[in-house]
């Protein structure tokens, strides 16, 4: 029996400490805006540099890069550092026209809009809902 009790032990401990321990994810593209993102100025250079984007834009051609980096002690306890959007804009010849820099982590500042589609099942009775298609009409028979 002692064994056992030893072998328990050990795995409760184990377990204790494993689920203390910090752990950091990188998501998407890791890359520093200032050092690198200045030196490029066509298309092929960002590609062949940081790599193929995250998404393209169907319609303008844009790219864009997201970033991510969370840090997570356990299940319940987990925190985002910081999430960004890189969107670049091409001219017409492949030169890069603008670089814009998006910081997701604020998404909490923009509001919302209330305003819903009205439904006329919400103004329904519980009787109604229940026993909504019964006896509403003929069911339609196939010639």
């Amino acid at each position: 029996m002692k064994p056992y009790i030893k072998f328990i032990i050990l795995i409760i401990l184990t377990l204790t400490f494993t689920t203390c321990a910090e752990k950091t994810t990188y998501s998407g593209t890791m890359f520093d805006l200032k050092d690198k993102l200045n030196n490029f100025n066509t298309k092929k250079e960002l590609l062949t540099h940081i790599g193929y984007p995250n998404y393209i834009d169907p319609i303008e051609k844009k790219f864009f890069y997201y970033s991510e980096k969370k840090i997570s002690k356990n299940f319940y306890d987990n925190e985002i550092i910081y999430r960004k959007l890189f969107v670049f804009t091409f001219n017409s010849n492949d030169t890069i026209k603008s670089i814009n820099e998006y910081d997701i982590n604020k998404k909490n500042k923009i509001k919302l809009v209330k305003d819903q589609t009205e439904s006329d099942i919400i103004d329904q009775g519980l009787l109604e809902k229940i026993f909504g298609g019964v006896g509403k009409g003929a069911t339609p028979t196939i010639p």
